[in-house]
């Protein structure tokens, strides 16, 4: 049974996207099942701004790895590198 997320896009993943929210029903209840739903779903361009390095993952609000699972409901955000000076 596919379980439903919500992942969200901040920054210049959003504009690299080109929207700032999909809902989701992936088969492998992990991060790693998320990227791969995307990678089918987006063009190469935006799947490599998601995959650069830098680019941090949180579900629900904590910042996570890929192996992490999921569960019905849970938000996933992908948030770009972050840059100071």
């Amino acid at each position: 049974m596919p379980t439903a997320v919500s992942v969200r896009f901040f920054a210049s993943l959003r504009e690299a996207v080109g929207e700032d929210r999909m809902d989701l029903d992936i088969e492998a209840p992990r991060v790693s099942g998320v990227r791969s739903k995307l990678e089918s779903l987006l063009g190469a361009e935006a799947f490599e701004a998601l995959s650069a390095n830098g680019v941090r993952v949180c579900v629900n609000q904590m910042i996570v790895r890929d192996d992490v699972g999921l569960c019905t409901g849970d938000e996933v955000a992908f948030l770009p590198p972050v840059t100071g000076g």
